[in-house]
């Protein structure tokens, strides 16, 4: 039949009383309908009535018509609610536009049913809220009564998320939360026949089963994981995973593989779990399933039932996993449990730990003979480390009396009684710090030219100044316990007074961090001390400062150290030494949730001391991080109201950010009312709390408050932090996050300018992101000073470990730090931020990275911690050590099952130079006054040149005469180097190319390194515990046959298997351990320094910069109250002229 030109006939057989006619018209306009709608359309009545008449017997012909129509007419509901009436009519299987927009809208709205479901309710908050105030009788909340927003609340009612992955508005996206009134005007909105129809939502999920069929028979599984995800339908998703891992069955049955389907979409899931879901309640529901699928599978992934665990927080289940692998007695099980122990001492609390070491099985009296000891502890008489092992056996005597994770009690074998002494270790954290302090020390390559360079350009008379260069010493060593530059330098270190000489003590906390052995001893001389009779006090500011070193040196790291800077906060009575030994107790005490040293820490805030106070409320935020404990909370925002110091409140708004560290919609309510305060500080940590409670969740309704503050808020302060907030959320995502706050960097007010820099490099840390580069590149030379110093230290946290041949950009950006320090002209505070931009920028000896999340993905909180009290600088600059607490080694440490560290090597399929070091700076002597070339005339060349020819002449002609060769010596001397300057560009023009190259070094990219790695072989042996860049790592393998890892290498600390046990192995030294002598404090200021210049060069190495410097830091200022006073000048007499000649 041709095709129809006019639809004018056949639409009038619509309305004969023939059912004949009107289906034979049906089916002729249903198949011409893409050609004749628009006439169609004005008789769609009348194929709708056709429809709903029950005695028509092509109803769904009809309905499919209708469908059409609607859908030419772009009214897609209703095309939609016609197809599914339309049933088996509605072909799935054809290909066409038609069927795929149905499709597509089917699925919007089954998201939208599913989602609006009164059974689903994991999209309400998590019942174990502890973080909403408590309401009296009459409705209003005791504390946050002022609190609360009647304007723009923060609440998720108020803000909601449009799917689960937070899209946009638009007409093809409906909202459940507009579903029970059939909003159907309202763009979004559910129409009301959906909701009432049940045949059309039976119709629906009829449609929605059979998408679901095709996808399983095509082996689409990830589309429907998508689609369960997004609807929240836990069912759907664990249909698919199973029906994946039976088609994969019967598939192998035959062939004996392994299976691998399944687990590769469970760790899909994880994926989609901390990356796409942005709500905590429906995240923990989706763990739990992945948790039980996991469980019922013949041979789990044991690393993803550990990270599900570690994400649940589930400290029972942890320590059953760990019980179930140890008493396997398999060698390789064995080590997976290490590996996992590891895992979790990396991606944990101190308090998660702790209760999972009370609930391992009871352990005996004393450690098993069969354990590795550490050699340095028979050296150590005196030593911190049995103390710290006797805390360690005191923890095992008391699990004895917990109750054990299983139901056995049997006694243990000793191969499981090491294993569990093992564990412990491992779960205390002692293993990897030490093994991170190791790496660090024996692969440390900082540039003391550099360092150098710095000191000399800087003058240290200025606190500032000297300051920056403290600073950047720490970063460049930190944790390589390598403080030469302190011996070297104590006349300019002598120079420090009061805060400079405290960030200068507390910077060998942050060089020797993880020296757990001998950070007592080390930093004895610096800690405060009952003062004795005739004696003169050491300076309070080496005090504080001792306090908070010794913090940092046990970060995250519960020991005998905590009850230490404990007792001396107690007793302390000057201000100073409170304020460090606060900060020393924050660190060190990192969420553990003591409430009895939260007690100690508020007691003193309640003292009202603007100096201290900041400091506490800093620390009470650190102990109770992540915790949302409501009564801290309460005791916190009240006191914020009633004290008059502005630094009191900065850090109790700090502090309460802290507490409410990743809790996400927990916060809401605390984010709500600080943003609603008319307190700017207090707004100030409104945006803190939102950054730190959304850290790394990448939220859409986090970017949009935030991006609202920063162009809204009247405060300066308030704005600036709102844009630096911006990298805290999105730090997962760091290619977004140019393109966020590109415009943001070209606003008129430089805070906002200078959040936006700061928020590049807190997002891009590490990864040489050339977009990021590109915005920062033209904020160095911002016409204000802070702005600079924030673009500067931006990209040397961007640029950390990056060398020319993986971003060309490199080398010109250390050589305009260098340029910005030594310019007389250039701004102080820009000369600060130059200065410990460049100790970022080689961070850790060049061993490491600034990364907010660990090796295994999760949120590095030690990282997260320190970037945020890092940027509290801008107050306060001893808060910049926090950064260091962000520096994560980036190393391969392999470990046997014995947890000792063979000496083996695995193979990286790369270049050398492509992950190499970065050249260090080539030291350069005084530029002396460059000799001007004598000009040479032709005239005065020819006459040579005839001398010489003529001379030549009188040897041939006279053999037997001796002439004296002086000066055709000198004539050929002179045309030699007229000839040697020439010479490159008449003999080889590629030399003449490559020395070109060579001169224009800044410029990207340079020739010699292209040239480099073209001539490179491609692959090279690696020893172990060698430096291997995030990058890096994709390349590694391990062709070794006999140290073969148990998971994926990740970074960071390697189980291996060794298959050839009973053949000997060959350990690695270990070179880090050593003892360290304390000084002994003379009497003076001068004393102390001639003593230590004295004793320089004999003991270079028998005791470290430490001790010596001890000597002058521990001095009173002599300008401080109570140091000694100067005495009086003497008399002068003086003569006049006149009486001079008369007495002569």
């Amino acid at each position: 039949m041709p095709g129809l030109t006019s639809a004018a006939g056949v639409v009038s057989f619509l309305a004969e009383p023939e059912p004949e006619l009107q289906v034979f018209a049906l089916k002729v306009l249903n198949e011409e309908i893409d050609s004749l709608w628009t006439e169609v359309a004005g008789s769609i009545g009348d194929v709708e009535a056709l429809y709903e008449d029950p005695s028509f017997p092509e109803r769904e012909l009809a309905a499919l018509v209708a469908a059409k129509v609607y859908y030419n007419l772009q009214e897609y509901n209703e095309s939609m609610i016609f197809a599914l009436a339309a049933g088996k009519l509605f072909n799935l299987d054809h290909e066409g536009e038609f069927e795929d927009t149905i499709i597509s809208k089917c699925v919007d709205t089954y998201i939208a049913l599913s989602g609006s479901a009164p059974a689903n309710n994991v999209n309400q908050p998590p019942p174990q809220l502890t973080t909403a105030f408590p309401s009296t009788a009459n409705g209003a909340s005791s504390i946050s009564a002022s609190l609360a927003s009647p304007t723009t609340p923060f609440s998720q009612s108020t803000l909601p998320s449009k799917s689960l992955l937070s899209r946009q508005d638009s007409s093809t996206t409906f909202d459940p939360a507009m579903q029970a009134n059939g909003h159907v005007t309202l763009p979004g909105a559910l129409p009301a026949s959906i909701a009432s129809q049940a045949s059309v939502q039976k119709q629906l999920h009829s449609i929605i089963d059979g998408l679901f069929e095709r996808c399983f028979r095509s082996g689409s599984y990830r589309q429907v994981i998508g689609i369960a995800v997004e609807a929240r339908r836990l069912d759907v998703l664990r249909r698919a995973i199973l029906r994946a891992s039976e088609d994969e069955k019967r598939q192998r049955k035959d062939d004996g593989g392994n299976l691998i389907r399944g687990q590769e979409l469970m760790e899909y899931v994880l994926e989609i779990c901390m990356n796409v879901v942005q709500e905590r309640g429906f995240r923990n529901e989706l763990l739990r399933l992945v948790l039980e699928l996991l469980n019922d599978i013949h041979s789990p992934d044991y690393f993803s039932i550990a990270r599900c665990i570690g994400y649940l927080s589930e400290h029972t289940m942890a320590s059953d996993l760990l019980v179930q692998l140890v008493k396997k007695g398999d060698p390789r099980a064995t080590a997976i449990a290490y590996q996992i122990a590891f895992d979790l001492y990396d991606n944990s609390t101190q308090e998660f730990l702790k209760k999972i070491r009370d609930e391992l099985p009871k352990a005996p009296k004393t450690a098993p003979e069969a354990q590795p000891s550490d050699p340095s502890q028979s050296d150590q008489n005196d030593a911190p480390e049995p103390r710290e092992s006797d805390r360690l056996l005191e923890e095992l005597n008391d699990s004895a009396s917990a109750p054990a994770s299983t139901s056995e009690n049997r006694p243990l074998s000793p191969e499981a009684e090491k294993a569990f002494y093992s564990i412990r270790t491992i779960l205390t954290g002692k293993k990897t710090i030490e093994l991170d302090l190791e790496f660090l020390f024996r692969s440390n390559r900082t540039d003391m030219a550099v360092l150098n360079k710095i000191r000399d350009s800087l003058e240290a008379r200025n606190s500032i100044f000297h300051t920056a260069v403290t600073l950047a010493t720490a970063f460049m060593h930190a944790g390589t316990t390598h403080d030469k530059f302190f011996r070297d330098n104590l006349e300019w270190l002598g120079k420090a007074v009061n805060w400079s000489k405290f960030t200068a003590t507390a910077a060998l906390g942050v060089i020797h961090r993880g020296n757990l052995g001998q950070g007592q001893k080390l930093l004895d001389p610096y800690l405060p001390k009952d003062q004795i009779a005739g004696t003169n006090p050491s300076s309070a500011y080496s005090q504080g400062g001792g306090l908070y070193a010794l913090g940092l040196i046990y970060a995250n790291h519960e020991t005998f150290a905590l009850d230490l800077i404990r007792e001396h906060f107690k007793k302390a009575t000057e201000e100073v030494v409170q304020h460090g030994g606060a900060l020393g107790l924050g660190v060190a005490g990192m969420a553990t949730g003591d409430e009895s040293i939260y007690e100690d820490l508020k007691s003193v805030l309640y003292t009202d001391s603007a100096l201290n106070g900041e400091a506490v409320g800093i620390s009470m935020g650190l102990i109770m991080l992540g915790t949302g404990n409501i009564k801290a909370l309460e005791d916190m925002i009240q006191y914020a109201h009633e004290t008059q110091h502005e630094k009191i409140v900065r850090g109790l708004a700090l502090g309460m950010a802290l507490i409410m560290y990743s809790r996400q919609e927990g916060a809401d309510e605390l984010v709500n009312g600080l943003l609603d305060d008319p307190d700017p500080i207090l707004r100030y940590g409104g945006i803190q709390t939102l950054a730190l409670a959304y850290c790394g969740t990448g939220s859409n309704k986090a970017v949009r408050k935030l991006l609202h503050v920063a162009v809204s808020d009247v405060s300066d302060d308030v704005r600036r932090i709102a844009v630096m907030s911006l990298g805290f959320i999105l730090f997962r995502k760091p290619s977004n996050v140019p393109r966020m706050v590109e415009l943001l960097s070209e606003s008129y007010n430089p805070h906002v300018r200078y959040g936006a820099a700061m928020a590049l490099g807190i997002s891009c840390a590490g990864t040489g992101l050339d977009e990021a580069i590109d915005l920062l590149e033209p904020m160095i030379k911002d016409p204000t000073d802070f702005v600079r110093q924030g673009a500067l230290i931006s990209l040397s946290m961007i640029m950390v470990q990056q060398n020319e041949a993986m971003n060309p950009k490199v080398g010109t950006i250390r050589k305009t730090l260098q340029k910005a320090i030594s310019d007389r002209h250039e701004d102080a505070m820009t000369k600060f931020g130059s200065a410990i931009s460049l100790g970022i920028i080689d961070a850790g000896g060049r061993n490491c990275n600034i990364s907010l999340q660990t090796q295994t993905g999760n949120l590095n909180m030690s990282g997260i911690v320190g970037m945020a009290v890092f940027t509290q600088y801008w107050y306060w600059f001893p808060l910049t050590h926090f950064l260091s607490l962000s520096f994560t080694p980036t190393a391969i440490i392999g470990l046997d099952q014995d947890l000792e560290v063979p000496s083996f090597k695995f193979h990286s399929a790369t270049r050398p130079s492509l992950f190499d070091y970065p050249p260090e700076q080539e030291t350069k002597q005084e530029d002396a006054p460059e000799k001007v070339k004598t000009a040479v005339l032709s005239t005065t060349a020819q006459a040579k040149r005839r001398a010489q020819k003529k001379e030549k002449q009188q040897r041939r002609e006279s053999m037997d005469i001796d002439q004296s060769p002086t000066t055709p010596k000198t004539a050929t001397v002179g045309d030699q180097m007229e000839l040697d300057e020439a010479a490159p560009k008449a003999e080889d023009g590629q030399e003449a190319e490559k020395a070109d190259g060579e001169k224009k070094e800044g410029e990207a990219p340079p020739e010699g390194v292209k040239k480099k790695l073209e001539k490179e072989k491609v692959g090279y042996l690696l020893e172990n515990m060698s430096r291997v860049l995030p990058a890096q790592r994709k390349f590694i393998s391990f062709p070794d046959g006999r140290y073969q890892p148990v998971k994926k290498p990740t970074g960071g600390v390697i189980l291996l298997t060794d298959t050839m046990p009973s053949e000997p192995k060959t350990l690695m030294e270990m070179k880090a351990k050593k003892t360290v002598k304390p000084a002994v404090a003379p009497a003076t200021l001068q004393d102390r320094v001639s003593q230590a210049l004295n004793q320089q060069e004999g003991t270079s190495r028998e005791t470290g910069g430490a001790a010596e410097a001890a000597g002058v830091l521990t001095a009173v200022d002599e300008d401080v109250e109570g140091g000694d006073e100067a005495d009086v000048p003497r008399e002068f007499e003086y003569f006049t002229d006149e009486e001079g000649e008369g007495g002569a």
